[in-house]
């Protein structure tokens, strides 16, 4: 799974975690997250299980 995802996957973080939903109310949901080296510091405070109960 990490072949496909390239060399910038830094980690794979599983369990239901959402987005923020916007003000249409879109929202991104998975069960498996690929996590870039870029976005890793920000990944938790962004796409979390709490934004999945609105």
């Amino acid at each position: 799974m990490v072949g496909c995802a390239g060399g910038n996957v830094a980690k794979i973080k599983f369990g239901k975690r959402c987005s923020v939903a916007d003000s249409k109310g879109n929202f991104q949901a998975s069960y498996v997250w690929f996590v870039s080296k870029q976005a890793l510091d920000q990944f938790d405070s962004r796409i979390n299980k709490k934004n999945c109960e609105s």
